[in-house]
């Protein structure tokens, strides 16, 4: 009888793997009543869960803001990249033009500063550790222009190809990708059941950033929807949302790509295990 049950990936002693999850920040709204006055720090319930079936543990990682009792100085986003074996950055909000050395062409495409910030210190906290990043939509975005990467601010203004990748039908809006021929994905994924992709985005890649190779692209106007850092770490990023993909017909199967991941983080949180503990990691398979 044939098991389709996820591995259970584990840390060293075999502890649940610690996976981080940025948070999406909502600013206070003051036209808004109640709980919409204040910062709200969020997770989307569906990646939760499709990280989480998986069988391991899924955690938010809370920005430090100005308006709380916590100061910088008492936890650090760096203590956390130090805690954490893996991080998931979430989407949400547009990047913010400045973050690439740009201006906001209208103030609808300003993005949040604020955030940005604090995902790019996560962000480099971890790669700087060696521990493994899937970015979801905005987190793919971010992952570029971490590494020096711009995007295009509006599809449909810039490029005239904004409605596939946007609409009212939200997780329900679909588009095919091409997987790059002998990519990461290529070699992951099987695209033989659909290869379709969930897509909620007017933002998208523009220049490349360094050191980062295409992994997938819209198959009717070209545009990037997966990158990979070309490094011994794993770095990927993709457009889509693969946690709207469960429960579809028709669209790609991304769960082996969360395995992929997985397996990478249980991977880097043995190796980094060893070295702290002075050893020096254990020889393992390529």
């Amino acid at each position: 009888m044939n098991d389709d049950t996820p591995p259970r990936r584990r840390g060293p002693f075999g502890r649940p793997l610690r996976i981080g999850l940025s948070a999406r920040i909502f600013h206070p709204d003051a036209q808004r009543q109640g709980v919409f006055r204040r910062t709200l720090q969020i997770l989307e319930q569906s990646l939760v869960h499709w990280i989480g079936a998986q069988h391991v543990m899924v955690l938010m990682v809370p920005s430090v803001l100005g308006d709380g009792p916590i100061r910088r100085s008492d936890i650090a986003l760096a203590d956390y990249a130090d805690y954490l074996d893996g991080l998931v950055l979430q989407g949400g909000a547009d990047v913010s033009p400045g973050a690439y050395g740009q201006t906001p062409r209208c103030d609808a495409w300003a993005g949040d500063p604020v955030r940005d910030a604090y995902e790019l210190e996560l962000l480099t906290g971890f790669i700087e550790r060696g521990k493994p990043v899937l970015g979801i939509c905005r987190g793919m975005q971010l992952i570029n222009v971490a590494f020096g990467g711009t995007l295009h601010q509006d599809l449909p203004s810039l490029c005239g190809t904004g409605e596939r990748h946007e609409s009212a039908a939200y997780d329900r809006n679909r588009h095919a990708v091409t997987l790059t021929p002998e990519g990461l994905l290529a070699r992951t994924l099987d695209p033989a059941a659909g290869c379709d992709v969930v897509s909620i985005h007017h933002q998208a890649v523009d220049r490349l950033g360094r050191d980062l190779q295409i992994e997938a692209c819209s198959t009717d106007d070209g545009i990037i929807e997966a990158i990979r850092l070309d490094a011994p770490n794993f770095v990927l990023g993709v457009q889509w949302h693969p946690e709207f993909h469960p429960g579809q017909a028709g669209v790609l199967n991304c769960d082996p790509l969360l395995d992929r991941f997985l397996g990478e983080v249980a991977a880097a949180a043995e190796s980094n295990f060893w070295l702290d503990a002075g050893s020096g990691p254990r020889n393992r398979e390529p």
